[in-house]
């Protein structure tokens, strides 16, 4: 972690002090995002002081190794490992810290429930679902990095919000750029909302060399620094077919209001056109650490360690058309868009089943596509509404169980 800038003067420090009093719960501390965040918490301890953004709780699945030296460096109240078989090796780890220790599915829940005022959900995939309601539900503010919820759940994720009067924040990129945007915006006369794809590793490949892709060539981002699972989303381009529908619940748009264009420097992150013919556009470096830092101090801004955009040394922006034949992703994710209903739980619950499929050799990476296809054309549920989380998981299990089947006739 760097946490190297010089000490800011007392003025500013009175000033920022509500900010930097609020209390921090990470969830899934250990991976891309749960690190970046440390990150600009200790620099915001570095800059402001060593009181800054207090922590709650930091939770892991398995990464138990990562999680004790993250507690020991940072020192959170409760510490959580996801995988009931760790705590062992957990509570050897932190013996004598005086840190609260925990362990399995619930007690994750329950850590998104203690009372921190800020809770960043970082955990990857549908797994993040109960805990993020859970944070809603108390109405703290919800710093939300995983778009797989939102994805999954989206009708029930407003019915939760709805009934609290908690804040979400998306972290994402792309919708913390459209936020910020927004801040400043007449939503009644937005035109369109356009995210920007950098295209991934394969922008420019042939359809015949993308289908021998390796897991290694598919993880080998071109501009961000992310996990594996969400590498290859961005590979396949399904990652910006699910912030699209994240777009659509979070910011309240119909599908002809929100596009995609692909934007190989990752430096304009989103742009929202109006009916007058303006566009705004956000533009940063590619570091997530700047919409982490605009999340935890929202409404105000902070100092970020984040890299700062240097336009003369990028040299030029160039923007072009995503292929949907070379990345049938992006389709079936517009496709369930359009279509509603639970199709995006069953788009969400495939694509991680094959993604990993994929990452473990057993198919290809044009059998990702081919594999949530099959299962948006087999799982049920596709035409209804979601009601409850219950529901919602139900189908999402029912989706992973023919995604899993499709997998194993790819490859039979």
């Amino acid at each position: 972690m760097r946490a190297l800038a010089a000490p800011r003067g007392n003025a500013e420090i009175l000033e920022l002090a509500p900010v930097l009093a609020r209390s921090v719960t990470i969830l899934g501390s250990t991976g891309s995002i749960g690190v970046s965040t440390l990150d600009v918490i200790a620099h915001a301890r570095a800059v402001y002081g060593p009181e800054a953004f207090p922590l709650e709780a930091l939770t892991a699945q398995s990464n138990v190794e990562k999680l004790i030296a993250q507690a020991k460096m940072m020192r959170p109240k409760l510490a959580v490992i996801g995988d009931e078989k760790l705590y062992p090796l957990l509570k050897d780890g932190l013996a004598g810290t005086g840190i609260e220790l925990a362990a399995g599915r619930k007690a994750v829940i329950e850590a998104a429930m203690r009372p921190s005022d800020t809770v960043m959900v970082a955990i990857m995939g549908a797994a993040a679902l109960e805990p993020a309601l859970a944070a809603v539900a108390r109405s703290a503010t919800v710093a939300l990095a995983n778009k797989e919820c939102i994805v999954a759940a989206g009708t029930v994720f407003h019915r939760v919000l709805s009934a609290s009067s908690a804040t979400v924040l998306p972290v994402d990129s792309e919708h913390n750029a459209v936020f910020q945007i927004f801040d400043a915006a007449d939503n009644a006369v937005i035109e369109k909302v356009t995210l920007t794809a950098s295209g991934g590793p394969f922008r420019t490949w042939g359809i015949e060399r993308i289908r021998a892709a390796t897991p290694a060539q598919a993880v080998a981002h071109p501009n961000w620094s992310m996990g594996a699972k969400i590498s290859v989303d961005s590979a396949t381009l399904m990652n910006k077919g699910l912030e699209l529908i994240e777009a659509h619940f979070l910011f309240a748009l119909p599908p002809e209001k929100l596009g995609v264009v692909v934007h190989p420097q990752s430096i304009v992150h989103a742009m929202v056109s109006f009916e007058d013919g303006t566009t705004l556009a956000h533009l940063s470096a590619p570091d997530m650490r700047t919409p982490i830092c605009h999340a935890l101090a929202w409404p105000r801004r902070i100092s970020s360690p984040s890299k700062k955009l240097d336009l003369a040394a990028v040299g030029q922006l160039t923007f072009e058309a995503p292929d949907h034949t070379r990345f049938p992703c992006l389709q079936l994710a517009l496709d369930c868009l359009s279509r509603g209903c639970m199709s995006p739980t069953i788009l969400n619950a495939a694509n991680e089943v094959a993604v990993d499929a994929f990452l473990n050799g057993r198919i290809g990476f044009m059998d990702i596509a081919r594999v949530v296809e099959t299962t948006l054309d087999e799982c049920p549920g596709a035409n209804t509404e979601a009601e409850t989380v219950e529901g919602v998981l139900y189908i999402d299990l029912r989706a992973r169980e023919i995604a899993e089947t499709a997998c194993h006739r790819r490859t039979a």
